[in-house]
Formats: structure tokens, sequence, C-alpha cells
């Protein structure tokens, strides 16, 4: 006998999810996750902060990006939502009117979580390689590691892997330098919480 077909999420689906869960489409399977955590919400915030001076509004750097953070993005039959994408200026010189982007970003940032990191390592990974992604950064606010890679060919080379203390110089932003313990505003060792008592 047969099996039956497993029937693929739709669209219609994933917005049928509550707002207060991420939904993505990955491999026709709709998968559903918490908002982030602070820490993760923090780390990609300012590591949004770091690229976007130099490289959006070309302070102290050459600008020809734009960058969106927790874009949807439909990447053939996949919807995906990276913490934070990059375009150069040249293939994003306008923003859809559309909820979503088919543009392919040149590159993507994921900020591991518990809930995200089997996807974000495997499933999403291959996905931007076939979508032509040329550059993925993996961040994880908990080991506070991030861990950057370049696209040959269809595959990920793992180009550089930074842990909290080094300075960050990693392409396609190797033209700037930001301390990687940056991202965690709270965690710099000797600094007081303005709410400490």
């Amino acid at each position: 006998m047969a099996k039956p077909a497993e029937r693929q999420a739709t669209y219609a689906d994933l917005q049928a999810v509550p707002s207060h869960l991420v939904a993505e489409i990955i491999d026709g399977t709709l998968v559903t996750h918490p908002r982030p955590t602070p820490r993760h919400a923090a780390a990609a915030n300012l590591l949004s902060y770091e690229v976007t001076g130099p490289f959006q509004k070309g302070r102290g750097g050459p600008g020809g990006w734009i960058f969106l953070v927790e874009p949807e993005l439909h990447l053939g039959r996949d919807v995906v939502v990276p913490d934070i994408a990059g375009w150069r200026r040249e293939r994003l010189s306008v923003l859809p009117e559309t909820a979503y982007l088919e543009t392919a970003p040149d590159w993507v940032c994921e900020v591991i979580s518990a809930s995200t990191e089997t996807y974000d390592r495997v499933s999403k990974r291959r996905i931007y390689a076939g979508a032509g992604v040329s550059h993925l950064w993996l961040l994880d606010p908990r080991s506070k590691v991030l861990e950057v890679f370049a696209l040959a060919g269809d595959s990920w080379l793992l180009v550089g892997t930074f842990r909290d203390g080094d300075d960050v110089a990693a392409p396609p932003f190797d033209v700037m330098t930001f301390p990687l313990s940056a991202l965690w505003p709270l965690d710099v060792e000797g600094e007081v919480s303005p709410n400490a008592q």
C-alpha cells in the first residue's frame, strides 16, 4: 500500500501562526519557535549596529549595503527569517511593498539559540547555499562564539572562528574591526548595570 503524500505547508499556514511565534517554511514543513530571548535580541541588535554605520550609512566605512533585521525571505519554496540579512545596494536598490523579499541576501547572520540551532546549522545553511547567499555568520551568544562562512561552489567554507575577547574582522566586512565582546552588553567585566543597587 502506498504511503500518502505529506501535505506541504502553505503561506496561508504560515500567516495563521500566532504573532508571538516566529514561523518559517523549511523543506515544505511549517516550523515555529518562540521570539528570541533578550540575550539573543541584544546580540543581534548590537551586531546590526556594528555593520550598519560603516556599511549602510558609510560612517567610517565604504557604505553600499542595506540591512534588515528579521526579514521574511522567500527563497524558492522555503520561507525563512534570518536574524539579520544584508544586500549590496546594486542587488537591492528598492525595498518591495510586500511583507517579504524574494531577492536572496549577500550576507546572513543567524543568532543561534536552543530552539533554532538545528535549523540554523543544517537546513537553513543548505537553503542559503542553494539560494546563492555568499556569506553566512553564525553567532552563538551562549558560548560567545562567531563562526564565519563563505560560499565555495555549493558548500560552505569556514573562514574564521572568533571567541569572546577577539577582535572581529571577517568577510564581507573585513575592512572594519569590532570587539566580539561588544555584542554582550551586560557581560563586560567591570561594567556595572545602571539598575544595580
